[in-house]
């Protein structure tokens, strides 16, 4: 064994990226760890004490402390969650009336109930933590950032969430002056454009532009489901990636400043439209370090970004990572975007910048097949036709983005030019659903998989994959930004 090539020096983000990915692992693990075993405050002194030593050698061969040192502070990060959620054992089986805060848009199940997810709960003089499942029959005017009091039977939750009440009765709905002013020109912004575009084009030209996955149709949100669609029309670093390529390319015309001004305008005003859900919080913080490198010349590597990322989301909420398939899906779709899309560019086609159809449709092949395994894991089904539902509905995305914004604009200001627009909006928004309903109706459309716990195996295949395609091509994924 070379024993001197384990005292090279390492560069400290790569020190930083590995201990970013054990606290993601200690996090995961903190789950299955009896609650009080990692939180007490000696777990962090231990942590920094080895964290130390790693960064004052910054030996190869301490790579191995770094991990663990990382796996600490996860652990403890996760114990001290563990330990609050224990309030509600207590609880747990009994009649409740709870006050809380919805965090996201009401959701309305296939069954006819309505689901919202609650936090900041206040039970008589208890505050707990996390966020409470709550479903109930009757909508009472219900929106995202009310304060709503609910009773009803308070049961063990599942995922990330740590109880949760079945058709709870809505007691109290208090909504905040000026409450959630982003919702309301959401809202406004949303009446416009359906004053002039008729459904179902409206709600999924809504969905690409504000994320409204909730507002599209049933049937249209089966239909996208099944054709492998539904990534558009949810908030995420899709459609934000959209937005800041599009403002960086127009405003780097004034200044880079202005790029970066305006392009994180869009990301904030984006974030507060949508609301802080786990994929937008992922997206926005990957997005954000990305635009900041790239304002100041600097270059994030993705193996050093993404851990980074992850590791923020994690400690700040510890439940995205025991359970949270939103989560799961942004991370592996970031990962194909930023690791395998650019090794399969060139791969096939060498040195040569792809085009804007090339990279979207590269881009959109990654996304899926990084995000397939988990997929399957938990939906138990794959799409057969979501490639060609993609290729034949993805690139004009942005398009379809820019027809919906200039049309509610212009209904909002200029009725009679709103009615002009909303027609060849209308037109290619038809375009696209017409397409995924047609794709999702073949008999052969979608595949019952059942992969147990071979979902590691297949993650396996793709990380091997891209590391053989690394070598032949000897890509630097350095310089490869989703800003740019």
């Amino acid at each position: 064994m070379n024993w001197w090539a384990l005292k090279r020096r390492i560069h400290v983000s790569w020190l930083i990226a590995t201990i970013a990915a054990g606290c993601v692992v200690g996090v995961a693990l903190a789950a299955d760890v009896p609650a009080g075993w990692f939180s007490h405050c000696v777990w962090v002194v231990v942590a920094l004490t080895l964290l130390a030593i790693v960064f004052c050698f910054r030996y190869i061969a301490m790579i191995v402390l770094c991990l663990l040192g990382g796996m600490i502070i996860g652990l403890w990060r996760g114990g001290i969650d563990r330990v609050d959620l224990m309030a509600y054992q207590q609880i747990l089986g009994h009649m409740v009336e709870i006050r809380g805060v919805v965090r996201e848009d009401i959701d309305q199940r296939v069954d006819g109930q309505y689901v919202m997810k609650v936090s900041s709960i206040v039970y008589g003089e208890m505050t707990l933590p996390g966020v409470v499942w709550v479903t109930f029959t009757t909508n009472n005017d219900v929106r995202r950032s009310d304060v709503v009091t609910v009773r009803g039977k308070i049961s063990e939750g599942f995922g990330n969430f740590p109880a949760s009440i079945y058709r709870a009765d809505i007691v109290r709905v208090e909504r905040p002056e000026p409450g959630d002013v982003a919702l309301r020109v959401r809202d406004a912004f949303g009446k416009s454009v359906r004053s002039v575009v008729p459904e179902p084009q409206v709600s999924l030209g809504l969905g690409y532009l504000l994320g409204q996955r909730r507002a599209l149709p049933e049937e249209l949100g089966e239909a996208l489901r099944v054709a492998g669609l539904t990534h558009i029309i949810v908030a995420s670093g899709y459609n934000l990636t959209i937005l800041v390529r599009f403002a960086r390319r127009i405003f780097m015309r004034i200044s880079r400043y202005m790029a970066l001004i305006m392009s994180s305008g869009l990301v904030l005003g984006f974030i507060a439209v949508t609301g802080m859900s786990p994929s937008m919080s992922r997206a926005g913080l990957v997005t954000g370090l990305s635009l900041l490198a790239w304002y100041y010349g600097r270059k994030f590597h993705p193996l050093v970004l993404l851990p980074v990322a992850a590791a923020v989301t994690v400690l700040i909420n510890p439940s995205y990572a025991w359970g949270d398939v939103g989560w799961q899906l942004s991370f592996a779709a970031f990962a194909g975007v930023m690791i395998v899309a650019p090794l399969l560019q060139s791969y096939f086609f060498g040195d040569k910048k792809p085009g804007a159809i090339r990279q979207i449709m590269g881009e959109t092949i990654s996304a899926q097949l990084a995000t397939l395994p988990i997929i399957i894991m938990v939906f138990g089904q794959m799409s057969n036709v979501a490639l060609i539902a993609n290729l034949l509905v993805l690139p004009l995305v942005p398009l379809a983005m820019l027809l919906v914004f200039i049309t509610g604009l212009s209904a909002m200001t200029i009725p009679f030019l709103g009615a002009a627009l909303a027609v060849p909006t209308t037109w290619l928004l038809g375009y696209m659903t017409s397409t995924a309903t047609y794709l999702a109706n073949l008999p052969w459309a979608m595949t019952d998989v059942d992969v147990g716990g071979w979902v590691l195996l297949l993650y396996g295949v793709i990380i091997g994959a891209c590391v053989y395609v690394h070598r032949v091509t000897q890509l630097s994924l350095k310089d490869h930004s989703i800003v740019d």
